[in-house]
């Protein structure tokens, strides 16, 4: 077997929290692997900044401003598509830290509604949207480290990336049929923009947790993320692999 060259030419993906963190750097592989982009995002600010970051590939990438708990905005994304979709990342994710006991109804509606609602609504709207000629069909989600092993003030993240899953594995089992595999992304610590402006005590804390004693990059995932949707993988189906420098062992 030939070693992996990722190109995904002719290849289209929707993104969703694709304009800035983890997002972003999936959506820079993909453009760089000849693919085109539907970045779907919540922030007017971050879809104009990916628009100047990626204005050299303007013919390869799409924009939606994106509430993806929201049915109608979802609905109004997915009939702005210039193409039919070959490959979904569900990205988008948000959070609402507070242990149990200090948790309201709003900060568990709001990380449900994102984080996992979400997940039903683009992929549901989109469904019919994949490209009907391929059995190669692609839906990866992104789940997190505390979906396997929970997490102290993170009640309402941890079951909804739990609940990421559970969805993958029944899509993997409902799909595969129809041409789709359905995989799921687990990070540990990533170092993205939000993690670097943190105190070095605080990184530094995190760093030691893990067996590799690093944090990993936002080009991990992004790699875990291509490494699924290529032809390469098409035999993976209903797993999470875990990118978390083996923080679960």
């Amino acid at each position: 077997m030939n070693n992996i060259n990722f190109n995904f030419k002719n290849k289209n993906a929707v993104v969703t929290g694709g304009a800035s963190g983890i997002g972003f750097q999936i959506t820079l592989s993909f453009l760089e692997a000849g693919g085109n982009v539907s970045v779907w995002d919540y922030s007017e600010q971050a879809l104009q900044t990916a628009k100047d970051a990626f204005a050299k590939y303007a013919s390869q990438i799409h924009f939606a401003q994106v509430n993806v708990g929201d049915r109608d905005s979802v609905a109004k994304a997915a009939a702005s598509l210039p193409w039919a979709v070959d490959i979904l990342v569900n990205n988008a994710g948000i959070t609402r830290d507070k242990s149990f006991a200090k948790m309201g109804a709003d900060e568990w509606d709001a990380v449900i509604s994102t984080n996992l609602t979400g997940l039903f609504n683009v992929t549901k709207s989109l469904l019919e949207k994949f490209n009907s000629a391929s059995n190669q069909k692609r839906i990866i989600s992104i789940s997190s480290v505390v979906g396997l092993y929970g997490n102290f003030g993170q009640l309402n993240y941890a079951a909804a990336k739990s609940g990421v899953i559970g969805m993958t594995k029944t899509w993997g089992k409902e799909l595969g049929r129809k041409g789709f595999t359905a995989n799921a992304i687990a990070p540990g610590f990533i170092a993205t923009a939000m993690t670097k402006a943190m105190p070095k005590e605080v990184i530094d804390s995190m760093a030691a947790k893990v067996p590799v004693a690093r944090l990993g990059e936002v080009e991990v995932i992004a790699n875990a993320v291509l490494f699924l949707a290529s032809e390469q993988a098409s035999y993976i189906n209903g797993a999470t692999l875990s990118v978390d420098g083996g923080i679960v062992l």
